[in-house]
């Protein structure tokens, strides 16, 4: 019996040290707040972000593009010049699922709001704003062209005219174009369009190329995300301490398709991102969200990071190969960019890997499944080769899918736990009789362990039978963890009454205390230790566990709660069964 209870408490140690380990190592980002004076406003001075804009690259037959030095970037005419542009004069464009504001300077995207997704859950009409550029920090998408006739160059960024301030997805259309022009001295005329489409959060941006001149133009086009070293804004806050996601960058590779860049990577020259890409992915990950640019598929990009040191910036880049385009000649240079909640289904669509943002840990591959048929419960869903079939017969509660979930998860478990508590039961039955080998042979610590061994083999007893069965449950347990810390689809579900939202703690406590309640009783059907200090251990988990249970998930809490209370039902019916049986 000492060896079953020290197994159990030597596995939970190990699993909640592993997953203290893993969230130091993959979650926790802890960054210093920037200074007020070391954020530079858009639009106060027209080379504010001449300084991040990257080098052009060169491309001859097959060989890999290679960089610049910025000082190889020709100036841009004084008319391409960004001048300074107040706030005010911002584009606004406004769709069912987005609210984005373009500065002209540069024609950047510095804010984007999501409706569809309060910033809190008592305040429906105020949407959560995933990227905005003011006082209080920087996080920016930026695009445009470098090289011999970019628009963009040390020098400065230029100033789109748009025809109107404000655009409007109308009702009954799907698609919304927003142009931004730009005539350069060369006679080219160049179009910036972001084309919008009803119900996405993916975002077409074209540089429509016109050479109205008479020599070759020459560019490359290049995106970015800025961003600075400030706290997740949608980080889940769980009582007096976050609940752990992951800040920092991703991207694709050929070899990988999901790479973690650390904003400690990215400050580090050696570890910083420099690669050259066919296709793939750049990111920005937080918590519930993501933002991401999606370069052309068929060219090679090359990716790289740089960290900004005297404002605590970070830019995440792509720039693509060189482009040229002869005189009365039109071209087209494109990318996509994403700025909205990881949904799972919708980022796999868009480009391989982007769906693995959504970070399940080392445990994704029960982690996947977990999640599909918690959506098929709660939605009647089911998604087959990316395509979401309704099938019907969803409860339409998370609350409820989480306690059907576990009494599913319980039923493929049920024979393994039935071993577990058959050799509890066991062993709670021959308690007494272990306690007298002890007392009879206390001065004889190898005749006390012969004895008991042979007590075990004649009750037909595995010492670990009891223990094992737990163990192996234990990672269903982390890997819903992580489907309820990472799945938006989550994020402020409410349950019932006092509960609006299972991704973050009960506000009351309720679930958590009922939690330890029913691990007491579930103690109280265990055979009692017979070592006094392993005694005091096991009667003091149940409330060791509540208080740690306070600041979990209330939809963890919840499918754990159930959990014990059918463990209690079934340990009772098996314990009686032994016990009368005598």
């Amino acid at each position: 019996m000492e060896i079953q209870r020290a197994l159990v408490i030597t596995g939970i140690a190990v699993v909640s040290y592993l997953m203290i380990q893993a969230w130091q190592r993959d979650y926790a980002n802890p960054a210093s707040p920037v200074p007020v004076e070391q954020v530079a406003e858009q639009g106060n001075s027209s080379s504010s972000d001449s300084a991040d804009l990257p080098s052009v690259q060169s491309q001859t037959d097959n060989s890999i593009p290679s960089a610049q030095s910025d000082n190889d970037l020709p100036s841009v005419s004084p008319a391409d010049i960004a001048q300074p542009t107040p706030s005010s004069q911002r584009i606004e464009v406004n769709t069912d699922v987005l609210r984005v504001e373009i500065n002209p300077v540069g024609g950047d995207i510095v804010r984007l709001a999501l409706p569809d997704y309060p910033k809190h859950v008592d305040t429906p009409d105020q949407p959560f704003v995933l990227m905005d550029q003011n006082s209080n920090g920087t996080y920016v998408a930026q695009s445009g062209l470098v090289g011999k006739n970019g628009t963009d160059s040390s020098k400065g960024r230029p100033h789109w005219n748009s025809a109107q301030q404000s655009y409007r997805l109308a009702e009954g259309d799907n698609e919304l174009n927003v142009d931004l022009t730009l005539t350069q001295d060369s006679g080219a005329e160049i179009i910036k369009r972001y084309t919008f489409e009803k119900g996405s959060y993916l975002i077409r941006v074209s540089h429509i190329v016109r050479n109205n001149g008479s020599s070759p133009w020459t560019g490359a086009l290049y995106g970015q995300i800025k961003r600075d070293g400030r706290d997740d804004p949608g980080l889940s806050k769980a009582g007096f301490a976050p609940m752990p996601t992951y800040l920092g960058a991703a991207y694709w590779s050929a070899d990988k398709p999901y790479n973690k860049l650390t904003f400690d990577d990215m400050s580090e020259d050696d570890v910083k991102l420099d690669q050259t890409v066919e296709g793939g992915w750049l990111a920005m990950v937080q918590h519930y969200f993501v933002s991401a640019w999606i370069p052309d598929a068929k060219q090679k990009n090359h990716y790289s990071s740089v960290y900004l040191k005297s404002r605590d910036q970070y830019l995440l880049r792509f720039v693509s190969p060189n482009t040229t385009i002869q005189p009365g000649e039109e071209s087209v240079l494109y990318s996509e960019f994403y700025a909205g909640p990881k949904q799972q289904d919708n980022l796999e669509a868009i480009s391989p890997g982007l769906n693995m943002t959504v970070d399940y840990g080392w445990l994704w591959f029960i982690s996947q499944p977990i999640f599909a048929l918690l959506v098929f419960l709660q939605s009647g869903e089911v998604s087959v080769f990316g395509m979401d079939i309704d099938i019907g017969g969803g409860v339409g509660n998370w609350g409820v899918a989480i306690i059907l979930l576990t009494l599913i998860i319980k039923a493929i478990f049920f024979k393994l736990s039935a071993t577990s508590y058959r050799s509890m039961a066991k062993m709670r039955k021959v308690a007494p009789e272990m306690q007298r080998i002890k007392e009879q042979n206390k001065n004889d610590k190898q005749k006390q362990q012969m004895e008991t061994m042979n007590l075990f083999k004649r009750e037909k007893i595995n010492p670990l039978g009891g223990c094992l069965p737990m163990l192996v449950q234990m990672p269903v347990f982390i890997a819903l963890y992580y489907v309820l810390l990472e799945s938006v689809e989550l994020r402020q579900a409410p349950f019932f009454l006092w509960i609006n939202d299972l991704s973050v703690m009960d506000p009351y406590f309720v679930l958590p205390i009922l939690m330890g309640a029913s691990m007491f009783l579930q103690t109280r059907l265990n055979p009692t230790p017979a070592d006094p200090t392993q005694a005091q251990v096991m009667k003091w988990m149940p409330m060791i566990f509540a208080v740690f249970m306070l600041w979990f998930p209330a939809g963890l809490v919840l499918y754990w709660l159930t959990n014990n209370i059918l463990s209690i039902a079934q340990q009772w019916i098996i314990t009686r069964n032994i016990e009368n049986s005598a």
